[in-house]
């Protein structure tokens, strides 16, 4: 009854915390590294099992779940998972409302109750992002095709200095860069300043393509395009990058899109 009753009071303080949401959005990345397949296979059934229902249970999502596309050398054994917030107080009432759900305590106990000396991952890293002005809201992907042949291209910009990334940014909104993508049909889930993580300064942003071949057709007419050509010699967004991570993902037959 106790766990309950504080359960009750946590969804009242997120439903209250959502009345009073921003117009932008904020965006939790949670990357899982594994040492094993089975680490892997413990927290893929925990994520289907208990976290995502936890979140849908308080009305948090669509949630994302990728995992890294396979290549010709080692593929990193990772889970990306992409959680929407209203507000930052969302977010920081998550994890106790989640502790003190019941089903999420039962179904996730493999998981939540693992040994030190066999964890269910080698670390977790958490990386908080807020929307951009130009979309402000996240747009799940519409691709409807095999769900191995998509291509989920997350990238992240690094710039020198926090001047030099406020440039950047300001390209992808006032200069046009993100109505650039939307022309190209490039499909973004999301563009986000990042708030808090290891890499900062920097943006980050998922743009998704049914195949590889569309993927490259797709940057290809981005590159070719008179709209770039202008914009990437603008002296003002000169050396707004100094280093580009790309990684390409597809969605788990969990994933909410």
């Amino acid at each position: 009854m106790k766990n309950m009753n504080r359960l009750i009071c946590l969804i009242f303080l997120l439903v209250v915390a959502n009345s009073f949401s921003q117009a932008r959005e904020y965006y939790q990345l949670k990357v899982y590294s594994f040492d094993t397949d089975a680490q892997m296979a413990i927290t893929d059934s925990y994520l289907k099992d208990a976290f995502i229902p936890a979140l849908k249970k308080l009305a948090i999502g669509p949630i994302g779940v990728f995992k890294p596309r396979p290549t010709d050398s080692v593929t990193p054994k990772k889970t990306y998972v992409l959680i929407p917030f209203n507000s930052v107080v969302q977010f920081g009432l998550l994890e106790d409302a989640i502790m003190s759900d019941e089903t999420h305590q039962k179904n996730g106990k493999a998981y939540l109750t693992a040994a030190h000396n066999n964890p269910p991952y080698k670390r977790i890293e958490s990386i908080l992002m807020k929307a951009f002005v130009e979309m402000p809201k996240m747009s799940p992907s519409k691709l409807d095709g095999p769900r191995k042949d998509r291509i989920y291209e997350l990238r992240s910009y690094e710039a020198a200095t926090e001047s030099l990334y406020k440039k950047k940014v300001d390209m992808f909104n006032a200069g046009g860069e993100v109505k650039l993508f939307d022309d190209l049909d490039f499909n973004a889930v999301f563009y986000a300043e990042v708030i808090s993580g290891s890499q900062m300064p920097n943006l980050m942003y998922m743009t998704t393509h049914a195949d590889q071949a569309t993927r490259d057709a797709n940057w290809k007419n981005f590159v070719d395009s008179e709209v770039w050509s202008k914009l990437k010699v603008m002296p003002k967004y000169q050396n707004t990058v100094s280093r580009n991570d790309t990684k390409l993902l597809y969605p788990t037959e969990y994933s909410d899109y």
